[in-house]
């Protein structure tokens, strides 16, 4: 798959938000892409897969099937998790979904409206729908952002699966959940410009505790939202303060 010289803006008198983006992406790869917020990574996500066109250049080679699993799965949508899923296998000719639906341990939800599911929750959703046709070229943007521990666990082994059959797979991801990942290979996105950094960057794996004084009813929900974005907390008591 091969980017030639692609520059993407969304109206004629913006400026580019990719510009004169080159790389070769090969069977096998699996690509972590990084930068900072803003820099252009869910753009280009969506231009590799397809759903947006290069305002100049050309993307060639792309595979016949594309998973793309975004960073904020739609739950406006008037489906149950299984019914939704069942009309994507639909449209993808019938590829199973139920596999991944117990892989990602997602079986608990699937009577449950999209509507009222966590981000977490839908981003399980939206890996299940990206994966159940065994897609050629895998792109996930943020995925591991709000998934319980034994669904982020199981990432890099999935997409470990998808390049040794042959796919491509791309990640935009902030956490370094692949980086374990032997032969894992390194894009940046930076003022608008894709490179390829020389060096990989540095894991961010570093655990660093953070200390929060707030008052003692908001802890509930405050709990609730940072695990619901993958971070471990828990409440210190009175005595160890």
């Amino acid at each position: 798959m091969r980017l030639s010289q692609v520059s993407f803006r969304y109206r004629r008198r913006d400026a580019f938000v990719i510009e004169g983006a080159d790389a070769e992406l090969a069977p096998g790869n699996v690509i972590e892409l990084t930068g900072v917020n803003g820099a252009g990574k869910s753009t280009l996500l969506r231009l590799l897969a397809g759903l947006s066109r290069p305002t100049r250049g050309t993307i060639t080679g792309r595979p016949a099937v594309v998973g793309f699993a975004p960073d904020r799965f739609p739950t406006a949508q008037p489906f149950t998790v299984a019914a939704y899923l069942r009309h994507v296998s639909r449209m993808r000719g019938g590829a199973r979904w139920e596999p991944w639906a117990e892989r990602l341990l997602m079986e608990h939800l699937l009577e449950t409206p999209l509507s009222e599911l966590s981000k977490g929750s839908g981003h399980k959703v939206g890996l299940a729908q990206a994966l159940m046709a065994d897609p050629g070229l895998l792109i996930m943007d943020e995925p591991f952002a709000g998934l319980d521990a034994e669904t982020r666990a199981a990432l890099p082994e999935i997409a470990a699966e998808v390049a040794g059959r042959g796919g491509i797979v791309v990640v935009s991801d902030h956490q370094g959940g692949l980086r374990a990942l032997p032969g894992l290979r390194h894009l940046a996105v930076a003022d608008g410009r894709l490179y390829e950094p020389q060096a990989p960057p540095s894991t961010g794996n570093e655990l660093v505790t953070v200390a929060v004084t707030l008052p003692g009813d908001e802890l509930p929900g405050f709990l609730a939202r940072v695990r619901e974005e993958g971070y471990r907390a828990r409440e210190i008591e009175e005595s160890t303060r």
